[in-house]
């Protein structure tokens, strides 16, 4: 019984079904829109400490766009965030296999945020963009954070989805649950098959499950240095996600949101230093579930548009 419910928590925080369904090639295809993203791929890779981070360029990055870097979950890779990528169009787009996964594979050492976020920036630097939209889901979204705190330069918007900045902000006994994943969990799984299709090191996943199921030990990021960003931050999260809605709100209010001065306008006139979503009946899979609303909600953030007024009733209510 232990067995069974370290397992389907495995599944949980790791995303499998969301690797099972994006990783698919058929599943790929029928969920793409009509409007999906047509502009030419270019495969790239920067050498860093160990070995070399593979990434994506979708798009002309010298159109004078500001580009968006997209950095995906545990256990994903470049294509498993095709389903959002496809939809935030209008962009160049920089889509990374961050370390441990997708093409770039197992390197020498931990896999620690702070890590993520040097390769993210060496990636940048690499692509000759500096400064970038950068949007994160799960692990990504700990890099982009972390992307943000040390390298605040590198980033104009922050996107991040379903992330917490310490123990605290993650479900009682998440830590727990995850000390009890083991490599053999994942035997047979789609994890696993799409981690051997892609990795130069394909027999390395036991050694990749084992550093992400430490990666979140001790986390306590200082909330005084994430007050500090001036980067517009976008916070997503369900609210049924391992990341505590309490804590979504806490970092909310920590990146500028809730200010009560805004608030008691009857329009929002700019563009608020904060957002927050919090999507309803969503677990930390289902987030990512719908990336049709996630497109919707992301682009509008990216051009520092407000939501449009309502009709009728609300004509003659002061607030320009």
């Amino acid at each position: 019984m232990i067995r069974l419910s370290s397992r389907r928590f495995a599944v949980l925080a790791a995303g499998a079904l969301l690797a099972m369904a994006a990783a698919s090639p058929a599943a790929a295809q029928t969920t793409a829109p009509a409007t999906a993203v047509t502009a030419r791929a270019t495969d790239r890779a920067v050498a860093v400490e160990g070995g070399q981070i593979r990434y994506q360029v979708i798009g002309d990055l010298t159109s004078g766009k500001t580009p968006v870097l997209v950095l995906h979950g545990a256990f994903m890779s470049i294509d498993a965030m095709k389903p959002l990528t496809d939809r935030l169009t209008g962009r160049p787009l920089i889509v990374v296999d961050q370390r441990g996964h997708g093409r770039t594979g197992d390197l020498p050492g931990p896999i620690t945020y702070e890590a993520l976020a040097d390769d993210a920036a060496a990636v940048l630097a690499d692509a000759g963009v500096g400064t970038a939209d950068v949007v994160g889901y799960s692990m990504g979204a700990g890099a982009a954070l972390q992307l943000a705190l040390r390298h605040p330069e590198r980033v104009k918007h922050l996107v991040i989805a379903s992330v917490s900045f310490n123990e605290a902000g993650n479900l009682p006994g998440f830590i727990q649950m995850m000390d009890g994943i083991t490599p053999e969990i994942f035997a047979g799984t789609p994890m696993e098959a799409e981690f051997k299709r892609l990795s130069p090191n394909p027999d390395a996943f036991p050694s990749v499950v084992n550093k992400i199921k430490v990666m979140d030990r001790g986390q306590d990021w200082p909330a005084e240095q994430i007050r500090a960003l001036t980067s517009p931050t976008f916070i997503i999260v369900g609210d049924h996600d391992i990341v505590r809605p309490e804590h979504a709100v806490e970092l909310y209010r920590l990146r500028g949101g809730g200010d009560t001065t805004r608030a008691s306008q009857p329009f929002l006139t700019e563009a608020p230093p904060a957002r927050l979503a919090i999507l309803p009946g969503a677990s930390h899979i289902d987030v990512f579930g719908d990336p049709d609303l996630l497109a919707a909600m992301i682009l509008p953030f990216l051009d520092d548009q407000t939501r449009p007024r309502p009709p009728g009733l609300f004509d003659d209510v002061p607030g320009e």
